[in-house]
């Protein structure tokens, strides 16, 4: 996107000065809004010409049945898919009877501008219709962090010259049709009208329809109100209503210098159990509030959330414009992904598109949690709630599966396995330890033992009954764990998968901790000093799989022996491999997805020397593809731990613009949540070198690359705000709120307070030699800019 001459590189918007109709699939995705229960994709106020319409709450999702050419125990039966809800976006402009459409007439000029301070999207053009008459259309869109079942619009029309006759259609708009797109499996299935009629109301400037869907049972409302200024005795408003269209009708006359503004608030409200008029009088009570705060005071809500916000968790970056303006974009991303989810999942596209079909995966906490506990714990906490909320679910997985404890779904939205495949998905075991980790790193990060004891406790217990089941120890008494698949999506069913292994370890120490700090909660749960005996045993015994003559952990048990992929003979264009190879010749070769043990050196850090980690590092890179998204920024984290700081600067790039460069060709399904928060962490965890230490403070080993001068990040820790600032020689360290704390600087302690920062001297990192990627898929190299 920003490499398009319509969009300009600045530090804290997104703006694009002219309007290309072949970049709006795109533009819609990076123009989304949305606060984790609601989202509005960057559509056209107009609605039309649109490239995906979407409007989405979260967890609202319809069903549809999984065809399998062979049946088999355990598949599972129906999936889940995100639906377009009501869209309460749609402004439709008619000047003198003529629609204001932008493929049709001239348009002067068209500018739009996603203010990350203010948290809207505006919008202005100017546009002469084919009988040549000039408005001028201004919009401002919101959906508010402050009050969450809430979306608004100020939309403005006036003439640039003659008198014009205006008609403004607000509306509601319910069972839109969808584009058909072939080809990409990633890509959601359209589904056709998903919601049934089941009430619609429109009365003066007030709107409403409720629907529900057919096969999941679920309940929506959405209500509109309005508030109209217009010349008097011109400005003429009407409504009707049909079972899919809710409609509010303003006729006006305008002469030059006068205008017609619109202010639209909407709100919605959804349920599984709730009757028809609970929810209308939900939706009809968001209304009001909404309407009483106002236009003017629900931007100063806005603001305020933001200001907040960006106090906390803002990132500056010095010598590199374009990767200063896509952390930010990233950070605003993830925050309207998580804000208000309030015991709801973090879907792998957030709420901005239909991707992956709305579906959450083991990246919402391996990816995204991190950022949030350090940024915003709150939104962190209710992601895991949601998590403890679908433990009957997973409990059932498990039993289905022969297993104890909880078996986590691969992908869902509704608690219950959506993955049809189930080597990438049932087989993809380490996604309980991801949830057991982002645990452990909440707890560390916040503090916060009432969470642990009332929501964590149970979720580290049931996972690491899962490992305990799955797991075996041999004759010599080792731990392994068989046939899994870890986080390289091109290898399945392998032993000892070293990610999972070491991950499973952490999990299973972390909840025998945690019942022996709880004993009462963990005697509730059945926890007995047996089990957590065997839970230690387990962790003491984990099998690392590690290959002696090349000196390298092995990504799983016989890795290493497997034949090469064919690099030289692979053809550039036949990337991604999954598109265009069988997985069966991908399994059974050394090529790697996503960076698997690369995730694991980072996440467990404590497991490896420094001189495994280099070594590691230098034998999977020549072998890693990175045909997903979520392999850069760990990569990042490692190159810059192991001093190869350029790559680990080339990598930071290329997960800060996956989306504003759409590197993966599919931006146009919304945004890539786990890349956007990699990119924070590739800055934090990797060029800032912060990790947790012992759980209970924070160690930083920042480094730079030659073309950035400065980073400086900010912190949420255990009831403190901190602030680092990295500079080519030396790290300022700051406590700008909080009592005193020991953090380590290249693991030399030191205790912060606020009556003053800190600074710290770099120490010279060791010349390594630079390691290899496969042909043609290095990451593209970061020039110095100024």
């Amino acid at each position: 996107m920003i490499t398009d001459p319509a969009f300009t590189v600045t530090p804290w918007s997104l703006r694009e000065s002219e309007l290309n109709l072949e970049l709006l699939p795109q533009s819609e995705s990076v123009f989304a809004l949305s606060n984790g229960h609601i989202g509005w994709r960057g559509n056209l106020d107009e609605g039309e010409p649109n490239g995906l319409p979407g409007s989405y709450l979260n967890g609202l999702y319809e069903l549809h049945p999984l065809p399998y050419a062979e049946a088999g125990y355990g598949y599972p039966e129906s999936g889940q898919t995100v639906i377009n809800v009501t869209n309460g976006k749609l402004i439709r402009l008619l000047v003198d009877d003529e629609p204001f459409d932008l493929r049709y007439g001239t348009v002067r000029s068209h500018e739009r501008e996603l203010d990350l301070r203010a948290g809207v999207l505006r919008r202005t053009c100017e546009w002469v219709s084919p009988a040549g008459r000039a408005v001028r259309v201004r919009s401002t869109r919101m959906v508010s962090f402050r009050q969450r079942a809430v979306a608004a619009i100020a939309y403005e029309v006036e003439p640039l010259g003659d008198q014009v006759r205006v008609v403004v259609q607000s509306e509601l708009a319910a069972n839109e049709e969808l584009p058909r797109i072939p080809g990409d499996p990633r890509v959601a299935a359209a589904l056709e009208s998903p919601l049934q009629p089941e009430e619609r109301f429109a009365e003066g400037t007030r709107l409403r329809l409720i629907h529900s869907t057919t096969r999941s049972g679920l309940r929506v409302a959405a209500a509109a109100d309005h508030r109209v200024a217009g010349p008097i005795g011109t400005t003429q408003l009407s409504s009707e209503s049909s079972e899919d269209v809710s409609r509010l009708t303003i006729t006006s006359v305008l002469e030059a210098g006068q205008r017609l503004r619109l202010e639209k608030f909407v709100s919605y409200g959804w349920s599984a159990t709730r009757s028809l008029p609970a929810l209308r009088d939900q939706a009809d009570a968001a209304l009001v509030g909404a309407r009483d705060t106002g236009w003017t005071g629900l931007l100063d809500q806005q603001r305020e959330y933001l200001d907040d916000f960006w106090e906390r968790a803002d990132v500056e970056v010095d010598g590199d414009t374009e990767v200063q303006q896509a952390v930010r974009f990233g950070l605003f991303h993830v925050l309207q992904t998580g804000a208000r989810a309030e015991e709801r999942a973090i879907p792998a596209k957030g709420l901005t598109g239909s991707g992956y079909d709305g579906h959450t995966f083991w990246d919402a906490e391996t990816f995204v949690l991190p950022l949030l506990s350090f940024t915003a714990p709150k939104a962190a906490a209710e992601v895991l709630r949601w998590r403890r909320n679908m433990l009957p679910a997973a409990r059932d997985r498990a039993r289905q599966l022969g297993l104890e404890g909880a078996t986590f779904p691969w992908r869902t939205i509704n608690g219950e396995e959506a993955s049809g495949y189930w080597p990438a998905g049932t087989a993809a075991f380490h996604i309980n330890a991801d949830i057991a980790d982002a645990v452990v790193r909440y707890v560390a990060t916040t503090g916060d033992d009432a969470f642990e004891r009332d929501t964590g406790l149970e979720l580290l217990v049931e996972t690491a009954r899962l490992w305990r089941s799955l797991g075996h120890h041999d004759h010599a008494g080792a731990f392994h764990i068989d046939g899994v698949t870890g986080p390289d999506e091109y290898s399945a069913i392998s032993d000892d998968n070293v990610f999972t292994n070491l991950m499973a370890q952490a999990n299973l120490v972390a909840a025998a901790d945690a019942a022996e700090r709880h004993p009462r909660h963990a005697a509730a749960l059945g926890v007995t000093d047996e089990e957590t005996a065997a839970w230690r045993d387990a962790a003491a015994a984990m099998t690392l799989p590690y290959n002696d003559d090349l000196g390298v952990h092995e990504q799983s048990a016989g890795y290493t022996r497997h034949q090469m992929w064919d690099f030289a003979a692979t053809d550039p264009d036949h990337y991604p491999l999954m598109l265009h190879y069988p997985y069966f010749d991908l399994y059974r070769k050394q090529v790697v997805k996503q960076a698997d043990l690369a995730l694991a050196m980072y996440l467990r850090g404590d497991a490896f020397t420094a001189e495994q980690k280099f070594r590691n590092f230098a034998y999977y890179e020549p072998i890693t593809v990175r045909d997903s998204s979520l392999s850069a920024y760990c990569q990042s984290v490692i190159a810059a731990e192991v001093g190869h700081l350029q790559l680990a600067y080339d990598y930071l790039g290329e997960s800060a613009l996956m989306d504003l460069e759409d590197l993966e060709n599919n931006a146009r399904d919304g945004l890539h949540i786990a890349a956007l928060a990699g990119t924070w962490t590739a800055l934090v965890a990797g060029l800032g070198g912060m990790r947790l230490f012992h759980g209970e403070s924070i160690r930083f080993a920042p480094r730079l690359p030659d073309a950035l001068s400065r980073i400086a990040f900010r912190l949420l820790f255990r009831g403190r705000r901190l602030k680092v600032e990295v500079h080519r020689m030396s790290a300022t360290y700051t406590l700008a709120h909080g009592d005193p704390l020991e953090i380590l600087h290249y693991g030399k302690p030191f205790t912060l307070t606020q009556d003053a920062p800190v600074t710290r001297s770099l120490p010279d990192l060791p010349a390594r030699p630079h390691p290899a990627q496969p042909p043609g898929r290095p990451p593209l190299r970061r020039p110095h800019q100024s």
